[in-house]
């Protein structure tokens, strides 16, 4: 089985996140980027499979100009065997990355295609969602754990109401959650290895997608600054600033 991996580079989630004097904006000057954290588990999970006989190949896709093919190598090194670049602008919108993805699934014909949740940018939480739309195969969301079986794919999601537990054939489409795993960190050696792994970059135009954006950004503002808590010495205390000065009971 050949595992499809789409990634995305994203603020690294340690920074604290500036907003242009503009605010027309995020500041990315001199900013560190990383692999967004749910792609992250989505490639950790790709490699286990391998790791345990049930995949041969992992292929990881992002979207996005040559700075992303730093975060490329960082997922050949964790143990992808090549990458794929589609070259565009930064930022994209979901439905424009979806159409892309599903024309790159539509060549490499993966078994599986795992994607993170959302990226911890935008937020969105789409890309997966509109990709198998496209395809028109199924979908294991928000996935906290699962499992090849025989005839394809057990994904146990995460929901309002607890735990609920899907069984999709293959090709399937599954987004990754927090809990599904822990990534483990690339070693010296396989960096190095990842350097010599191919990387490959595709114009949209030879996938017949054309990227436009129907989102336009009108502006960034940064959270409103909060006060700072106090200590109360006792119960009764606690109960009346609650009464008396916030007000919610």
């Amino acid at each position: 089985m050949k595992i499809l991996v789409a990634v995305k580079r994203v603020i690294d989630y340690n920074v604290k996140v500036r907003v242009k004097a503009d605010q027309t904006d995020v500041d990315l000057a001199n900013v560190k980027m990383a692999l967004n954290p749910f792609c992250e588990i989505a490639v950790e999970q790709a490699v286990r499979l391998k790791e345990a006989g049930q995949a041969d190949e992992i292929v990881v896709v992002s979207v996005g100009s040559k700075s992303c093919e730093e975060q490329l190598r960082t997922a050949l090194a964790l143990g992808a065997d090549r990458a794929i670049r589609i070259d565009t602008d930064d930022g994209p919108d979901s439905l424009s990355v979806a159409r892309l993805l599903a024309e790159v699934a539509r060549t490499e014909q993966p078994g599986l295609v795992l994607l993170g949740k959302q990226a911890i940018d935008s937020d969105n939480n789409q890309t997966g969602q509109m990709l198998a739309a496209l395809l028109d195969w199924p979908q294991g969301t928000f996935a906290c754990a699962m499992t090849v079986t025989d005839d394809g794919v057990e994904v146990t999601r995460e929901v309002d109401g607890g735990m609920q537990t899907v069984a999709l054939t293959q090709p399937a489409i599954v987004t990754t959650d927090l809990r599904l795993n822990e990534p483990r960190y690339a070693s010296l050696p396989n960096i190095m290895k990842a350097k010599r792994k191919p990387l490959a970059v595709i114009e949209p135009a030879a996938l017949g997608v054309t990227v436009a954006s129907n989102i336009r950004l009108l502006s960034v503002e940064p959270p409103a600054g909060r006060e700072a808590g106090i200590k109360v010495g006792s119960v009764d205390e606690l109960v009346d600033k609650l009464k008396n000065d916030a007000k919610v009971i």
